[in-house]
């Protein structure tokens, strides 16, 4: 069976493929955890990202950096399971990819992400890709540009721990047609945020940068340039959403996935993990600990770009 798998634009910039999002913890986690000591109180009420731009003592990039956090399940019917968030980029180094291939083996569950029919099998590395599919042709160009390689390339999705945790491409279209939603008004919602971020100081500085950087071939330029738009995301992100704060690209398959997380652990299983684009986790962060009372443990960063 051929694989059709419905992949999409996720912002109207380059770098809306790799997104990048910062709030901070809400409110009510603090108070549904009165528990917690001072360091986990601190940690609740600072700024949480899952992407960054890493930089040396210099001041310089070093590198382009997804995190993998930990949720822990302390009490209640999934006491003494976990779930990882673990962001990722679609275009990255092959280390990066061969890192998470290796930690991909020690979970019981691994959720993943891809729009595509529900009866279709796992993507195979280099397998034809039909459909609508715009962005999987930018992605191509983007790897080639940077030097980089393809997530679907790189990963293997055919073990028997990795569950599908997606919508399908008839699940999303309704979705967005039964909040009387389409491509048309979200481009122009994602337009209007990335025409203030672009006409914006510094959004004029990295055009120029990037142009720069284009002009001269420089691979490791472009990918600064790159790298460092990701600080303007957040504006972007916000502007795909609907006037209630929902969006079938970003909030309503996060519903999806975590629907399937609810039934792997209904199942028994106590290690699990999420791995979905970085733009996607801080309303899993979030919906992690208001809804399922939660808590994250611990946080570390896994380079996806060298930056030198």
């Amino acid at each position: 069976m051929r694989m059709r798998i419905f992949q999409l634009p996720v912002v109207v910039t380059l770098v809306g493929l790799f997104l990048s999002l910062s709030d901070p913890f809400p409110a009510s986690a603090q108070e549904k955890k009165q528990d917690n000591d001072r360091a986990s109180t601190k940690k609740q009420k600072e700024k949480v990202s899952f992407l960054r731009v890493k930089k040396d003592a210099k001041g310089e990039p070093e590198s382009l950096e997804v995190a993998i956090a930990r949720y822990e399940f302390k009490d209640g019917p999934n006491q003494g399971a976990y779930v990882d968030l673990i962001g990722a980029v679609h275009v990255g180094s092959k280390e990066y990819y061969k890192e998470l291939n290796q930690r991909f083996k020690n979970y019981d569950s691994m959720l993943y992400e891809l729009v595509a029919d529900s009866s279709a099998n796992k993507p195979l590395p280099g397998a034809e890709r039909g459909g609508f599919n715009p962005l999987g042709a930018m992605q191509t160009g983007m790897k080639d540009v940077l030097k980089l390689s393809f997530q679907l390339d790189e990963v293997d999705y055919t073990p028997s721990n990795f569950i599908h945790a997606d919508m399908s491409p008839e699940d999303f279209q309704e979705d967005m047609k039964a909040r009387g939603d389409g491509f048309v008004a979200m481009f122009a919602r994602a337009m209007g945020a990335g025409l203030a971020v672009q006409n914006s100081k510094k959004g004029s500085t990295q055009q120029a940068e990037m142009m720069a950087a284009v002009l001269a071939k420089d691979t490791i330029a472009l990918r600064r340039v790159m790298a460092d738009q990701f600080e303007s995301m957040d504006s972007q992100m916000a502007g795909l959403a609907d006037k209630n704060g929902k969006s079938t690209l970003l909030t309503e398959r996060n519903t999806k996935a975590f629907k399937v997380m609810e039934k792997e652990l209904a199942d028994g299983k106590k290690r699990l993990a999420i791995f979905y684009g970085a733009g996607h986790l801080l309303d899993m962060h979030q919906r992690l600990i208001r809804d399922y009372q939660a808590t994250p443990t611990t946080f570390e960063w896994l380079e996806a770009w060298p930056l030198k």
